[in-house]
């Protein structure tokens, strides 16, 4: 398994999707995952420090993990099947640990607010391309001017 860290979120100009760029940490090589509106606009928040006066989906989550005493200390993206990422949270509480299956998505908005490591099962990753993490960065910069100019109300709905 692979270290990695989220380098961005863009736009698949084709299919209007988002997507979120991983980076492995010290190196090259990136995955990109297309994701939902929904978990892009949560990670996006999260990675501009942006917060609601009441919780979201993945803030709830972290809650009742750190209320029930619990700890993330890493995620996973440890396969693909037929054009879909698989992912598990990997939950300790009480020295037992306990893996949960989910998507990478919600893995990676998860990980972000616990501060868990991200990994990335080694044949997953690709040599990394300077041209999409540039695209990645100007397509995050306007995810940042949308949400800052965004009403509580609105949330969910940058894609619709």
């Amino acid at each position: 398994m692979i270290e990695m860290t989220v380098s961005g979120l863009g736009i698949d100009d084709r299919t209007h999707t988002p997507v979120v760029f991983l980076k492995e940490k010290g190196g090259q090589r990136t995955l990109p995952i297309w994701i939902g509106p929904s978990e892009a606009s949560s990670i996006a928040m999260e990675l501009t420090g942006r917060k609601f006066q009441r919780p979201l989906t993945h803030d709830l989550l972290r809650t009742t993990i750190e209320g029930l005493g619990g700890v993330v200390p890493k995620v996973a993206i440890v396969d693909l099947q037929e054009k879909t990422y698989f992912a598990r949270i990997f939950l300790e509480r009480e020295g037992e640990l306990i893996t949960i299956d989910a998507r990478p998505s919600d893995s990676i908005a998860l990980a972000l607010r616990m501060q868990s490591a991200i990994f990335v099962k080694e044949d997953l990753l690709r040599d990394g391309d300077e041209e999409e993490d540039l695209a990645a960065e100007a397509s995050m910069e306007d995810l940042q001017r949308q949400l800052e100019d965004m009403d509580p109300e609105e949330f969910g709905k940058l894609w619709t």
